[in-house]
């Protein structure tokens, strides 16, 4: 009789993956690992709506790969290190189908994978199945565990996560909210993805907490991602007299809803919106819209944090990353470059690294400080596979550097965090 594990190795074959012949047999899997070196798998998206995402990828994989040149030190010898770069196109089916390629045909030892359920979850997903270690990251934990009907009382087998939660961006909202005079009426912009309907799920998301707080949500209900239409949504919040708005919306409906609820005489004043207002084009590309909007903060210049690779602080890390590519500092630079720091921290610590296991508990037992935070599974975290990170709240300002600057207003949550000024009403 097949093995369980056989079994299912054979349904992902047959559902579109393909693999040498060899392998079909059993040939073992870790062969190429110890000829070539380690090969670690990178997955976001460059191409896309999401693709601001993945604007500082490049950037970093290329400063990896000259730490890499020469090979890392693993147990007093040079091993090679290769990262194979995919591109997810910002849709879950590519994420998938990049991710089988990685694991059956390039053979790799570890996978990294950052931006949104959208593209965490089909490649964790092929991971767990195909039993590769898997370091993912930029997506809240809870559509990244829940989206991946993970079971809190055994969690998962390969695949580990760091991030912040849907508690810890509900605190910052609240926080930034209460500084400043409003009605308390909240409308809620939540699409029909993982982010949106875990963002706006009544038991997990935000209607509970913000009543708590004596905050009203209005929720039109959701829609879908590169909506060209909001107009039922804006005349929903202007039936009920909305001040302020929230949701998790990708850059372009972004600057549809705003530019759209100008024209419709539609002034909020507070717009905090998680995912869209993450990036400086996408603040520019708003023009005067722009100014005034907030958005969580996962890294900055201002994160008082150090990578165990380079050295560098997060203030120059994003200051190498202005002089490198001449644009403005983007925040998935800090969680692209710790990605890294945990996979060759893990890689150093595993005893075997022609096992894939091995491998796997190397990164379960990390314990490592980078340049995002503190990384430790198993007690980092609410479950064994999820390690939190700080967040705080930020507002676009009129910079002197540039256009518009990202400015912490409010460090309640993580007050190692320093902060440069308080939330403003938009003007």
């Amino acid at each position: 009789m097949q093995s369980n594990r056989f079994q299912r190795r054979r349904a992902l074959i047959q559902a579109g993956g393909t693999l040498a012949g060899a392998a079909i047999l059993g040939a073992p899997m870790h062969a190429f690992a110890q000829a070539k070196g380690v090969r670690i798998g990178f997955v976001s998206p460059q191409t896309g709506p999401l693709a601001p995402f993945g604007e500082s990828d490049n950037f970093v994989i290329g400063q990896m790969n000259k730490l890499f040149a020469g090979g890392i030190d693993i147990g007093g010898k040079k091993v090679a290190v290769t990262i194979i770069q995919k591109d997810s196109q910002s849709s879950p089916n590519r994420a998938g189908e990049v991710a089988n390629d990685l694991i059956l045909k390039e053979k790799i030892d570890l996978m990294l994978v950052s931006s949104t359920p959208e593209t965490t979850n089909p490649v964790s997903d092929a991971c767990e199945l195909n039993e590769i270690p898997c370091i993912s990251t930029v997506a809240p934990w809870q559509p990244w565990f829940f989206g991946r009907n993970g079971d809190p009382a055994k969690g998962f087998n390969w695949t580990y996560h760091i991030f912040w939660g849907l508690e810890d961006v509900i605190a910052n909202f609240l926080a930034g909210w209460k500084s400043v005079p409003t009605n308390k009426k909240v409308g809620g912009l939540f699409p029909n993805d993982g982010d949106g309907n875990a963002w706006g799920d009544k038991d997990r998301g935000f209607p509970g907490p913000l009543a708590k707080e004596g905050f009203t949500l209005l929720d039109p209900g959701r829609f879908q991602n590169m909506n060209n239409d909001f107009s039922a949504q804006i005349a929903a919040f202007k039936r009920d007299n909305i001040e302020i708005v929230t949701g998790v919306v990708i850059p372009p409906d972004a600057k549809t809803f705003l530019t759209q609820a100008r024209q419709q005489g539609f002034k909020p004043k507070v717009v905090t919106l998680g995912k869209a207002l993450l990036f400086p084009g996408a603040i520019e590309a708003l023009g005067d819209l722009g100014e005034g909007l907030s958005s969580e903060v996962w890294w900055s210049p201002s994160h008082p944090f150090t990578s165990s690779l380079t050295r560098q602080s997060a203030k120059q890390l994003a200051e190498s990353y202005e002089t490198t590519t001449r644009r403005q500092w983007t925040q998935p630079i800090g969680f692209a470059h710790a990605l890294f720091e945990v996979a060759v921290d893990s890689l150093k610590r595993t005893k075997d690294l022609g096992s894939h296991a091995a491998v796997r508990d190397a990164v379960a037992a990390t314990n490592l400080k980078t340049v995002v935070g503190d990384v430790k599974w198993g007690g980092g975290g609410p479950f064994k596979n999820v390690s939190k990170t700080p967040l705080v709240l930020g507002q676009w300002v009129k910079g002197t550097k540039h256009k518009y600057e990202l400015v912490i207003v409010d460090n309640s949550q993580a007050p190692s965090i320093p902060t440069g000024g308080k939330l403003k009403l938009i003007a």
